[in-house]
């Protein structure tokens, strides 16, 4: 039965506006062009509002402990699906289209294209890798080839592969290259997973196919379509920006990756699953992944701080994530904007987190006195 428009037109504008917060990513893009035109201290305009003022605003506005309704339906979510979804073809003007300015313009100087490109980074990692994330995870064919084409576009498309194979199925457990082990820093952890994903995830896929009797080598393999879209993106880098584009290219990939694996270190660091024997874990439980309520930072990461429900419910789109409290899973004490800052200082990282894991274990496993085999960066543990 049709509705009216009377009715109709005060619930599509319903829907904007709550949908319209996690919107603000948009505002990013003019920032970074503001940033190419006018040079000086403007290129340092995308850090300082990706990092700062969110991480300000995050304490101007507080928790957001309210759930939406699991009942929502496709028209609810549709202003949250078209955000993920247009995102895909802005990144990708933006990015393409300041390297082709920057190297057509003699305003700027080496250092300040550098910076540039450094918080383009920053965008194309915080929120580019985590619109993927978010379209990586849906059915949709449609959804799914623009997450991949996002991770192109910083050369990091394994991300994939290695995060629905293997993170989902074997978090908080030895297997898993993601889960940052407890006292292990930020700087062993970075290179060891840049490493092990990759592996990881390669081997993964290969693993898929041979259960199918294939080899690693048929068409099937998605990895042939991972190179394909990283080696377009490398080509039109380099015939629109010249080598100096290219390089600026790899500086915007390079950070974007960082980014990325810093919220994977925050995200389940020193969590870990049950062992019970002869290589299995419990179940995956909305406690073995830090949560943040922080209102802003999810309004920029599109509820990513509500990570618990994520590996508990990973099917769920972003707007649908439920909050979980003190009482069913951990809680960081800032959003992510501040927490990866002070991962990258380990001693303040261990003073911060090391204590509330301790907390952590007493309170999910009283039953287990020694941690020691649970601490090792490679936990020897059957498999």
């Amino acid at each position: 039965m049709s509705h009216p428009p009377a009715q109709i037109a005060p619930a599509i504008l319903a829907r904007w506006q709550s949908a319209a917060p996690f919107w603000l990513s948009f505002l990013l893009v003019p920032l970074a062009w503001i940033g190419a035109i006018a040079g000086g201290w403007t290129v340092l305009l995308l850090p300082l509002v990706t990092w700062y003022l969110f991480a300000a605003l995050d304490g101007v506005f507080g928790l957001n402990l309210d759930n939406a309704d699991l009942d929502a339906d496709d028209d609810d979510l549709f202003w949250y699906r078209l955000l993920t979804s247009l995102w895909v073809p802005l990144q990708f003007v933006t990015l393409f289209g300041l390297i082709w300015y920057v190297s057509q313009t003699d305003h700027l100087s080496t250092l300040e294209k550098v910076v540039l490109f450094f918080g383009m980074g920053v965008i194309t990692g915080t929120v580019g890798i985590n619109y993927s994330h978010e379209l990586m995870h849906q059915k949709n064919r449609l959804e799914r080839w623009l997450g991949d084409i996002l991770l192109a576009m910083v050369l990091y498309s394994h991300f994939r592969s290695e995060h629905l194979l293997v993170h989902h199925r074997y978090v908080g457990t030895p297997r898993d290259p993601v889960t940052a082990r407890y006292n292990e820093g930020f700087h062993r952890f970075y290179p060891r997973v840049l490493r092990e994903c990759l592996v990881s995830a390669f081997r993964a896929e290969q693993a898929k196919l041979a259960r199918r009797d294939l080899p690693w080598t048929d068409a099937a393999n998605p990895f042939w379509r991972y190179w394909a879209l990283q080696a377009g993106m490398l080509l039109l880098a380099l015939l629109l920006g010249g080598w100096s584009g290219l390089a600026l290219f790899l500086v915007q990939a390079g950070v974007a990756i960082w980014q990325l694996e810093l919220v994977n270190y925050v995200e389940h660091y020193g969590l870990t699953r049950k062992h019970l024997g002869d290589g299995k874990y419990e179940h995956v439980k909305p406690q073995h992944s830090w949560n943040a309520a922080h209102k802003a930072s999810n309004w920029l990461l599109i509820n990513l701080q509500r990570h618990s429900d994520h590996h508990y419910k990973p099917d769920r789109r972003f707007p649908l994530l439920q909050n979980h409290t003190q009482a069913d899973a951990p809680q960081l004490p800032y959003g992510y904007p501040v927490m990866t800052v002070a991962a990258m200082i380990p001693p303040l990282w261990r003073r911060v987190m090391n204590p509330r894991v301790r907390r952590w274990r007493a309170m999910y496993y009283p039953e287990i006195t020694d941690w020691s085999a649970y601490n090792k960066a490679r936990n020897p543990m059957p498999r």
